[in-house]
């Protein structure tokens, strides 16, 4: 009988040292149990790879969403690759880690909870999550250049060979959203993104501004269209639980150690997704 949990976790950062130190301190409460990664390990392919390599030492399967930093193309990184490229060098060294990534085929979870079919996601966004005042993308970046909330991708993150990131995101959400509707549809599913696939979440951002960088609208109902039991994200750094549509929706970052120290925060430890 299969035993374990699907557990998850991401927003790693391990550029940060106390962040370093909480990733060694992983470790499975069962042999049988799975991690999903939501993204955001590091800015650096060394760090993503000797975070991910140390992760799948330990747990029965990793699979793994990239970040938005995890595909900057840092200055101080050895290896300058950019956007698409970058990107399939990060496949490359899941593949040799055994890490299962979104382009590899979707595992099904057999353990308590399942069956379920486990879809890492890499999906971008599209700047269509701006504020009322802004009709275009380039007011809301516009808006956004103007408060001084400007997301670093704008620097480091290219979308090579796409014309834009706007571009990429809409051919990652055509070509996941076809492989997604071949699944086994008598099976749930659990979809892994790094953003979230709706909206709602980013309403209590202090500001508005960034949620332009946080999705699209192209993936309101996937977690309704795909069958989703629940849908693992990160990105925001506010980790809690909420329910749309009658879905779970968890968010599992660790965030920065300024974020996870502060009095109150529990210390940052994977979260149960399945069994619920």
């Amino acid at each position: 009988m299969a035993h374990g949990k699907l557990m998850a976790i991401s927003d790693l950062h391990v550029a940060f040292e106390d962040n370093r130190r909480v990733l060694e301190e992983l470790r499975p409460e069962d042999p049988g149990d799975w991690l999903l990664v939501a993204g955001d390990v590091g800015e650096l392919l060394s760090d993503v790879e000797w975070a991910l390599g140390v992760l799948a030492d330990r747990w029965a399967r990793v699979v793994w969403a990239p970040g938005n930093h995890d595909l900057w193309t840092a200055q101080e990184d050895p290896a300058q690759l950019r956007g698409d490229a970058r990107y399939r060098r990060l496949v490359q060294i899941c593949r040799s880690l055994g890490v299962h990534t979104p382009e590899d085929p979707y595992p099904v979870w057999c353990g308590p909870g399942g069956p379920a079919v486990v879809a890492p996601l890499f999906l971008l966004y599209d700047y269509s999550w701006r504020t009322p005042a802004a009709a275009t993308a380039q007011q809301a970046l516009e808006q956004a250049y103007a408060a001084g909330v400007v997301c670093s991708d704008e620097f480091l993150l290219h979308p090579d060979p796409y014309p834009s990131r706007e571009a990429w995101c809409r051919a990652r959400v055509a070509q996941t959203g076809r492989r997604l509707a071949e699944c086994d549809p008598s099976l749930p599913t659990v979809l892994v993104n790094h953003f979230p696939l709706v909206r709602t979440p980013t309403d209590i951002l202090r500001h508005p501004e960034f949620a332009q960088w946080c999705g699209t609208e192209l993936t309101a109902d996937w977690h309704l269209r795909f069958r989703a039991a629940a849908v693992v994200y990160g990105h925001l750094h506010i980790p809690r639980t909420t329910v749309h549509d009658g879905v779970r929706f968890e968010e599992v970052s660790v965030g920065y150690p300024r974020e996870w120290h502060r009095p109150g925060r529990p210390r940052p430890v994977p979260r149960r997704i399945l069994p619920a």
